[in-house]
C-alpha cells in the first residue's frame, strides 16, 4: 500500500483504537502524535466514524489478501505435509503480523459497541476460518488425501482449539514457546488421525 498521510492516519488510528478503544481516542492528539493539525486530518477524513470505516475497510482487504477468505482459498494442500506448512504459515501470519495483533485487540473490545467490528470479529476470530477449512477439508477428501467425514466438523474441531491458543497467547505472549508447541502438537495428532491410509 502506498504510504499516503490517508495511509498513515490509518496506521496511527489502528494503533490508538487498538490502546485506547474508539472511544477514547482522541482525533487532536492522533493528528498531533502524527505532526498534523486537526484540520490537516479532517481534509482526509472527515469525521473519526470515516477514519474507523475506513480502517475496518483497510484490514478486512489486508486479511483476505494474505491469509484467504472462503472465497478466496489458498491452494487445496496436495498432502497432509502441504496441510501442516500451509496451516502453521497462516497461524504465523495470525500470530505476528502487527496489523492483524493490533487489529485483534481492537475487536475484542470493539465488537461490543459497533456492528461491524463485531461482524469482523466473528468472521476473524471462527467462522471465516471455519469455513476456509471445511472447504479445503472437503477437497482433500475428495482427493483421497483425508478420511470422508463430514468437513464443517472437521474444520470446526480444527480451528476452535487452534483460535483459543492465539487467545490465550495474546494474554500471556510469554508464553508463545509453549503455546506454539502445543498447537504445532494439535495440528500434527489431527492429521495422524484424519490421514487416509
Amino acid at each position: 500500500m502506498e504510504n499516503t498521510t490517508k495511509e498513515k492516519i490509518l496506521d496511527a488510528a489502528l494503533v490508538s483504537f487498538a490502546e485506547n478503544g474508539y472511544k477514547g481516542t482522541n482525533l487532536r492528539d492522533l493528528a498531533a502524535g502524527m505532526g498534523l493539525s486537526k484540520s490537516a486530518l479532517y481534509k482526509h477524513y472527515a469525521s473519526k466514524e470515516e477514519i474507523w470505516n475506513a480502517l475496518i475497510d483497510r484490514m478486512e482487504e489486508y486479511y483476505v489478501s494474505r491469509f484467504g477468505s472462503p472465497e478466496k482459498l489458498p491452494s487445496a494442500p496436495k498432502s497432509c505435509d502441504d496441510l501442516f506448512t500451509m496451516t502453521m504459515r497462516m497461524l504465523d501470519f495470525t500470530m505476528h503480523d502487527k496489523r492483524v495483533i493490533l487489529t485483534r485487540r481492537l475487536l475484542l473490545t470493539e465488537q461490543f459497541r459497533d456492528e461491524r467490528a463485531r461482524h469482523f470479529a466473528t468472521l476473524h476470530f471462527l467462522t471465516g476460518t471455519e469455513e476456509i477449512y471445511t472447504k479445503i477439508f472437503a477437497k482433500m477428501m475428495e482427493n483421497g488425501i483425508l478420511k470422508k467425514d463430514d468437513p464443517a466438523m472437521l474444520a470446526l474441531a480444527f480451528t476452535a482449539p487452534v483460535t483459543s491458543l492465539i487467545h490465550y497467547c495474546d494474554r500471556e505472549p510469554e508464553k508463545e514457546p509453549e503455546i506454539m508447541r502445543q498447537i504445532e502438537s494439535f495440528v500434527k495428532h489431527f492429521i495422524k488421525i484424519y490421514k487416509k491410509g
